[in-house]
């Protein structure tokens, strides 16, 4: 699934670099349609919200009893995001954090009751790149991760640890100005938390990693 959506936004951004090509980008371009510089202006502070769906692997190492250490995960993402874009004139650099309140994870069968291991709140701070074509473009980001995990297991008695991970994010996304001050993104990013380790559950020591992919849509506002 993480190799069929990097494709597909790959597709959509050599889609754009083709049309492009078609209206003649290029300095020396007479086209009246297109020429060197953005037919709008991207530069500015901006923030906005988001929100999506995210699958992965979760691995919890030793695996349980009668379970095992990889575990297909998934859940939801809500949050928001701010950043800064620099316009420099057919070419578009700037920097986006996010912070997103999530329930992405698993859950398997124990004896007595059940085990829960999941990603609630998780962020990102990374640059970005783009290539405006007209009022779209799309773009490449990647930079920092940061989450708060939860090991929990419930046998009557519920008992919960947290963690904080960090990792790496990777992505590609696709954002279109509808106003001179709105835009409306879509966004395919890689999470990568990395392995945590959580004491005192009843079923011992356990080491966990959180790693999914998320589709998002958002709305963002420039100022």
């Amino acid at each position: 699934m993480r190799h069929s959506a990097i494709a597909l936004l790959t597709l959509m951004v050599a889609s754009t670099a083709v049309q492009a090509a078609d209206l003649n980008w290029n300095s020396n371009a007479t086209s009246p349609i297109y020429g060197s510089a953005s037919a709008t202006q991207w530069t500015g502070f901006y923030a906005g919200v988001s929100g999506g769906h995210a699958w992965g692997t979760t691995t919890n190492s030793p695996a349980l009893a009668g379970g095992q250490a990889n575990n297909n995960s998934a859940g939801w993402s809500l949050g928001g995001q701010a950043g800064y874009n620099m316009d420099l004139g057919g070419f578009v650099v700037g920097g986006e954090a996010d912070l997103q309140w999530a329930s992405i994870g698993y859950n398997e069968p124990i004896a007595g009751g059940s085990f829960e291991a999941k990603t609630d709140v998780f962020g990102t701070v990374r640059g970005r790149a783009g290539v405006p074509v007209g009022q779209v473009m799309p773009y490449a980001t990647g930079g920092l991760a940061f989450g708060r995990g939860v090991a929990q297991e419930s046998t009557g008695v519920v008992t919960s640890q947290t963690a904080n991970h960090f990792g790496w994010t990777a992505g590609l996304g696709l954002e279109a100005q509808a106003t001179a001050n709105i835009s409306l993104k879509a966004e395919y990013l890689y999470v990568d938390l990395g392995e945590q380790s959580y004491a005192g559950l009843p079923t011992g020591n356990r080491d966990i990693t959180q790693r999914f992919s998320l589709v998002r849509a958002g709305i963002n506002y420039k100022f």
